[in-house]
């Protein structure tokens, strides 16, 4: 557990569905405790960069929407809405905790041009290097890949992306299950958590399932998707739940939390 309990450059990625509840609405406990969090891993000496979705969920619940729009100009005005307040959030609560935060928007486009990319790292870099919280999220009201499903891809691919970029140590994707099963555990009171994976094989993907929420756009397969990214650029990925963001003091400490994905060589 070693690279996990020593990891200093880790990319947070948190999904709609642990920032929201189901009507949309911002959950401000949880967003509160991941800031709290977040700002004390910061100030143990962790760099930490948040990639954070929740942009078009938040955006429906501030308008009372039941329902994700299908039309790609309404997801884009969705998530112009929802990306303003989910900033304005992020920016009081770690505020609380004196811990400044930068938006960081990034477009397929970008990701793709190696000119553009080096430029997005330098800033990253910079931002790092003067002890801000990145809070990256893809940005939907220009760039409609995502939307239109070409995406990056989704933000969990973007996390792997961005882990890659910037040389991490750890990438920690946070969402409503605390990690992959060999079972569907909404279905079968028998399913099992598999606490390690080394290397990931069509098997693995196989159980990872199908889509997420109606206020997101991922499922298990895209985090296991962004866990393979990862593990090919010799990073470690943990899944785990971020019901209570608390669990990331557990992540550090060395207690075997969610499902770590290794690169095949091991994480010791």
């Amino acid at each position: 557990m070693s690279k996990i309990t020593q990891a200093k450059r880790v990319v947070v990625k948190v999904g709609t569905s642990t920032l929201t509840y189901e009507n949309g609405k911002p959950n401000l406990r949880r967003i509160e405790a991941l800031c709290r969090v977040l700002s004390d891993l910061q100030a143990s000496g962790k760099e930490i960069i948040l990639v954070s979705s929740g942009a078009i969920g938040v955006g429906m619940g501030k308008l009372g929407l039941r329902e994700r729009p299908a039309e790609t100009e309404k997801k884009q005005a969705l998530a112009a809405i929802g990306q303003c307040e989910l900033m304005f959030i992020y920016d009081k609560l770690f505020g609380e905790y004196s811990q400044p935060v930068a938006q960081v928007l990034l477009t397929g486009d970008v990701v793709h041009n190696q000119h553009a990319m080096q430029n997005v790292g330098n800033t990253f870099r910079e931002l790092i290097n003067m002890g801000i919280v990145p809070v990256v999220n893809e940005n939907d009201t220009v760039g409609v890949d995502e939307l239109i499903g070409k995406n990056i891809g989704d933000n969990d691919t973007l996390s792997a992306t961005v882990a890659t970029l910037l040389d991490a140590d750890l990438l920690v994707i946070l969402t409503d299950i605390d990690g992959l099963y060999d079972k569907n555990p909404q279905k079968d009171p028998d399913a099992k958590r598999i606490p390690y994976i080394e290397g990931i094989t069509e098997e693995v993907f196989a159980l990872a399932g199908g889509a997420g929420s109606n206020r997101g756009t991922g499922g298990m397969y895209t985090k296991v998707r962004a866990a393979a990214l990862a593990n090919e650029a010799g990073i470690t990925c943990c899944v785990l739940s971020g019901v209570t963001p608390e669990n990331l003091y557990k992540l550090f400490d060395g207690v075997q939390i969610g499902t770590i994905f290794s690169p095949t060589g091991g994480i010791s």
